[in-house]
C-alpha cells in the first residue's frame, strides 16, 4: 500500500513533453551570414530563434510584418480627422433645425449662409485631404508593396 500511495503522489517540477527535443546540431555563420540570419529573425517576429531556423530549413513559409510608424501615425490622425467630420455633420443637421425652430425665416437664411460659406471651406480642405491621401498611397504604400514583391523574388 505505500508503494502505491508514492506512485500517486506529485513528485513536482514540470510535466515532461510529449515530444521533446533532443536532438542537437551546430553550425557556423560568417559575420555577413550571421548578420542576414539576425536581420531575417528580426523580420519575421517569431520569439524563438531556434524555431525560426527549423521553419527555415523546412521550408516553412517566413511570414515578415514590416510597421511603418509614418504611415501608422498618418492613418491614426486621418481616422480621428475623419470621427471630428463625422461629428461636424451631424452638429450641421442639429444646427439647421434649431434656426428654423428659434429664428424667423429671413434671420435663418441669413445664419444658413454663413453656415453655407463654412461648409464651402471643409469641403476644399476634405479634397486637399483625399488629394493628400491618395498621394501619400502611391508615394509610400505602393512602392513598399512593390519592394516587399522583389524582395521575395531575390529569396
Amino acid at each position: 500500500m505505500n508503494e502505491n500511495n508514492k506512485q500517486k503522489q506529485h513528485k513536482g517540477g514540470r510535466k515532461p513533453k510529449l515530444n521533446p527535443s533532443t536532438h542537437r546540431h551546430v553550425f557556423r555563420l560568417t559575420d555577413e551570414e550571421n548578420a542576414k540570419l539576425l536581420s531575417l529573425f528580426e523580420a519575421s517576429g517569431m520569439p524563438n530563434k531556434a524555431k525560426f531556423i527549423i521553419s527555415q530549413l523546412f521550408g516553412n513559409e517566413m511570414k515578415s510584418v514590416q510597421i511603418d510608424k509614418g504611415t501608422v501615425d498618418y492613418y491614426m490622425r486621418l481616422t480621428s480627422f475623419h470621427s471630428q467630420f463625422r461629428s461636424i455633420g451631424v452638429n450641421y443637421n442639429q444646427i439647421v433645425k434649431l434656426l428654423y425652430r428659434n429664428f424667423s425665416e429671413k434671420k435663418a437664411a441669413a445664419f444658413l449662409y454663413k453656415l453655407e460659406k463654412q461648409t464651402l471651406e471643409m469641403v476644399i480642405l476634405c479634397q486637399k485631404i483625399m488629394e493628400l491621401t491618395e498621394e501619400f498611397e502611391a508615394k509610400y504604400l505602393k512602392n513598399s508593396i512593390n519592394n516587399d514583391r522583389k524582395n521575395r523574388k531575390k529569396q
